[in-house]
């Protein structure tokens, strides 16, 4: 058994075409047909029924297609991550979310770049989500992410917690409140933006652990307490982060409409058809059409991550967290100096 009939068979199985999956691998109809001819005859079993149009898996062949096919991803990603040690590039590519290029993103590069001149830095648009696969193909080096994520090829470290604000239209009745309180806020439509969730691992509860079955319910009656201290345990692990921050607090917003991203919940803010929260450093967009105001819970936060591989740290990036401590200090910002574990 080798990768060639490995990867002849994955071919088939997704293509469901001989054809289709000699094109795919480069190789003629007939070498495709004798390799994964070869894989099944060294394994005794039969994987592909070659009498239904088109192909289908045997009952065999589809327990082997969902186990082989994560091992070669595996293998891809070892094998990417060997070449990328051996010959690491000059230039370090760097992912982040949109909401953090609002905020010192800019500095930090700006910063980097000054104290070296030589570096080459590439930024790319990614959510969170697709960062740790962005990190696993080499497309990028480093990611500037919100959500914590549970990847045995990924390591991660807290940079700081950022304070959301409350995001309402210029005409709203609590406009010019300058401290809001999220209970004053649940009777208005809340848009919501994020296109990753919260890890149900990482979402905690007063009451401990609970059933994934109920992980997207909303609690039933809304706390109509002051909004001083948590009522985490009627979570029920929600994990939309602005339906969770409400939760927290034993309260449920009266209604919600989901967009695409953070500039759509604005631009539907500045239309005057809700609210919503964002991390403060966007309090300075459509400024003409929408108030921000302070919100004062303190645990009201969205945390900043800095995610790279766990077994390859590109050459810059203690230089990049450098610059970012450098930008923190600079501005009086409360965090932890840390270093990714391969860097020590």
């Amino acid at each position: 058994m080798d990768l060639k009939q490995l990867n002849a068979f994955i071919a088939v199985a997704e293509l469901r075409s001989f054809s289709a999956a000699a094109t795919k691998t480069g190789l003629s109809q007939p070498s495709l047909s004798r390799l994964l001819k070869q894989l099944e005859t060294e394994m005794g079993v039969m994987l592909v029924d070659r009498y239904h149009r088109p192909l289908h898996l045997t009952e065999a062949g589809t327990f082997f297609y969902d186990k082989i096919s994560t091992i070669l991803t595996e293998v891809d990603t070892v094998v990417g991550m060997t070449q990328r040690l051996s010959a690491p590039s000059s230039a370090l590519n760097i992912g982040f979310v949109p909401s953090i290029l609002y905020g010192l993103l800019p500095e930090i590069i700006a910063r980097l770049k000054q104290s070296n001149p030589e570096i080459e830095v590439n930024l790319k648009d990614i959510s969170s989500y697709q960062q740790m696969e962005a990190l696993k193909s080499g497309d990028i080096d480093v990611g500037f992410g919100r959500f914590a994520h549970q990847d045995p090829w990924i390591q991660q470290i807290l940079l700081r917690h950022e304070r959301y604000v409350v995001a309402l239209p210029k005409a709203h009745p609590l406009a010019n409140v300058r401290e809001q309180r999220l209970i004053d806020l649940a009777n208005n439509r809340l848009i919501l933006y994020h296109q990753t969730h919260l890890p149900i691992s990482t979402v905690p509860t007063r009451l401990g652990t609970l059933s994934s079955a109920s992980a997207h319910k909303l609690p039933k009656q809304k706390n109509k307490h002051d909004g001083s201290s948590p009522e985490s345990a009627t979570t029920d692990q929600i994990t939309e982060p602005l339906l969770y921050l409400f939760a927290q607090y034993g309260i449920t917003p009266f209604m919600t409409t989901t967009v695409s991203d953070l500039q759509v919940a604005l631009g539907l803010v500045a239309a005057g058809e809700g609210i919503t929260l964002v991390p403060a450093s966007l309090k300075t967009v459509r400024t003409e059409q929408i108030s921000y105001q302070r919100l004062i819970h303190e645990n009201v936060t969205s945390p900043i991550y800095l995610h790279t591989l766990k077994d390859f740290v590109h050459p810059s990036i203690p230089e990049l967290l450098r610059a970012t401590y450098h930008v923190y200090e600079q501005r009086g910002i409360t965090y932890r100096r840390q270093k990714f574990e391969s860097q020590r």
